[in-house]
C-alpha cells in the first residue's frame, strides 16, 4: 500500500460531547419544517422513477450509501448484494461526477447528488424502508462547538432511524462512532463502537487513511424494532 498523507484529527473535546442525550432527545421530539431543495426534489424523482422500473412492487431489498462521494463504495456495496438496489447519495457534483472511474457492470445501483438531509426525509415520507443504510466517513466536526454538524446530533438523525436497516457508520475519528453508538442508545436501541479493518479498502477515504497509519472506527445497529 502507497503511503499516504492524511491529516490526523484534532480535536478539543477529551471524550463524547456531552450534550449528545439532549440533543437527541430534543430532534426526536420535533418534525423538521425545512424547505426542499429542488435539485434533491428532482434527484429524489428520478431515484424513484429508476427504482419503479426496476423493481415495480417493491419488494427487492433498498440499501442506501449515503455521503458516497465518487461512489467507490456504492459500487461495492452493489456486488455485495447484488439482489438489492442501491442508491449512493453525495451533495458534490464535482465528487458524484467523478463516478464514471468506478462504474461497474451492474444495474442495480445509481449514484446521485443530493442533499441527503431532504433526501432521507423525503424517502421516510414516501414510505420507504431500508435494508441496509451505510454512511462511510462522514464530516466529523471535531470542534466542540460544531457538534449539531454531525449526523447524529443534528435533526437528521431521526429519518436516518426511521428509515430503518442495518446501519453501519465508520470514521476515522474514534470519538464521532462512541458518540453516534451513544446517540443510538439514547434513542433505545443496541449500538457500541468497534474498531474496523478490512482486506480492501471501499472508499478513497478509507484508502487513505489507512495509507497513512490512521485506524477505523465502526457502529453498526440494527434500527429495525420488530
Amino acid at each position: 500500500m502507497e503511503q499516504g498523507n492524511s491529516r490526523a484529527i484534532t480535536t478539543n473535546q477529551p471524550g463524547p460531547h456531552e450534550k449528545v442525550p439532549e440533543l437527541v432527545k430534543r430532534h426526536l421530539a420535533n418534525e423538521s419544517q425545512k424547505p426542499f431543495n429542488q435539485h434533491t426534489l428532482e434527484a429524489f424523482r428520478q431515484v424513484q422513477s429508476w427504482r419503479h422500473e426496476n423493481d415495480p412492487q417493491s419488494l427487492r431489498p433498498l440499501i442506501f450509501d449515503s455521503c458516497c462521494g465518487v461512489g467507490q463504495s456504492t459500487a461495492y456495496i452493489a456486488k455485495r448484494f447484488p439482489e438489492a438496489l442501491i442508491v449512493g447519495i453525495d451533495k458534490s457534483a464535482l465528487r458524484t461526477n467523478k463516478h464514471r472511474h468506478y462504474i461497474e457492470d451492474s444495474d442495480n445501483y445509481l449514484v446521485v447528488r443530493a442533499d441527503v438531509n431532504d433526501f432521507w426525509r423525503l424517502a421516510y415520507q414516501a414510505g420507504w424502508r431500508l435494508t441496509h443504510h451505510f454512511l462511510l466517513y462522514p464530516n466529523p466536526y471535531p470542534k466542540s462547538a460544531h457538534v449539531q454538524r454531525r449526523w447524529h446530533a443534528c435533526a437528521a438523525f431521526k429519518d436516518i432511524l426511521s428509515l430503518g436497516g442495518q446501519l453501519e457508520v465508520r470514521s476515522n475519528w474514534d470519538i464521532y462512532i462512541e458518540e453516534f453508538a451513544w446517540a443510538l442508545r439514547c434513542a433505545g436501541y443496541k449500538a457500541s463502537s468497534e474498531t474496523y479493518h478490512a482486506d480492501e479498502a471501499h472508499t478513497p477515504f478509507e484508502r487513505k487513511y489507512w495509507s497513512s497509519g490512521q485506524s477505523s472506527w465502526r457502529v453498526r445497529c440494527q434500527l429495525n424494532r420488530d
